[in-house]
């Protein structure tokens, strides 16, 4: 009888020691997703920044371009007029 109990030790003491080894698994397992995840938003959050800052550089561009084009037309105005001007002297 004492064979059967000391079987019935082990087994209980097996069990246990899956039980904790189960936990351990899972606790290790959950911070290891939330780690994954916490770094995952960081870099989610950077790229909006980058997007952001991109998208003004963008909206600083197109108004540089309008303003440039403005020069354009103004300049292209006054070519013309030194064109006709060298016409008519020459």
């Amino acid at each position: 009888m004492s064979q059967i109990h000391a079987v019935a030790l082990d087994s209980s003491a097996e069990a246990a020691i899956s039980i904790v080894l189960g936990l351990v698994f899972v606790v290790g397992a959950t911070i290891a997703v939330t780690v994954w995840a916490y770094f995952r938003l960081q870099a989610h959050r950077a790229d909006a920044v980058a997007m952001a800052h991109y998208r003004k550089l963008a909206e600083e561009a197109v108004a540089n371009q309008q303003e440039l084009r403005t020069e354009l037309a103004k300049l292209s105005d006054k070519v013309a007029t030194v064109e006709k001007l060298m016409r008519d002297v020459g």
